[in-house]
């Protein structure tokens, strides 16, 4: 059995379906400490629970508001790329740690679906937490499926989130608006 750790529940639907045409046992996998604020937590994990329900899938779930050790993790890190890698090392770390519990063969996640993410960055985490942890790290680029899942969650009426998730790419993306709309309006920024 693969455990697939899962962000959301429109990043899961292209690696359900991979999985499901392969042939292998697989289980989801939920923890997201990093995601924020809570409102939009709540929200991910009810379009997960729909997902799952609708596709026929068994979670994992850690339910759990993880804000505290998410920005304990990052220490305010203002380089992103650095801050990035302790987010996906925070949630892979626990991802191994789980599938060991579960005695699960390997382990993967949906990060490796995102167009949007350190795709290389997250296969060499999982691939040193694999040697570490001595658990088999199943990889796959499931970006080929990336348009494919994305119209599927608009065709299903899933929510899809407009940031990664974290605080840090919250404020990015809305710091990114209100320029474009201070530039707009001719005021210089």
């Amino acid at each position: 059995m693969v455990l697939l750790h899962i962000c959301c529940g429109p990043c899961v639907i292209y690696p359900a379906k991979f999985f499901n045409l392969k042939g292998i046992k697989w289980k989801g996998y939920f923890y997201n400490p990093n995601i924020h604020p809570y409102r939009e937590f709540r929200q991910r994990i009810r379009a997960l629970e729909t997902i799952a329900e609708l596709k026929g899938f068994e979670v994992v779930w850690e339910k759990g508001y993880g804000l505290r050790l998410f920005l304990k993790e990052v220490r305010f890190e203002e380089n992103k790329p650095r801050r990035c890698e302790r987010c996906y090392l925070l949630r892979l770390r626990q991802t191994v740690k789980k599938a060991l519990e579960l005695k699960a063969d390997a382990f993967t996640t949906t990060m490796l679906y995102s167009i949007y993410q350190d795709h290389e960055l997250i296969r060499q985490i999982c691939e040193d937490l694999s040697f570490k942890y001595k658990v088999e790290f199943f990889y796959h680029d499931f970006r080929e499926g990336y348009k494919q899942g994305q119209e599927e969650a608009k065709s299903l009426d899933i929510y899809r989130q407009g940031y990664c998730g974290c605080i840090f790419s919250e404020e990015e993306r809305y710091y990114k608006k209100r320029r474009k709309e201070l530039l707009r309006a001719g005021i210089r920024v």
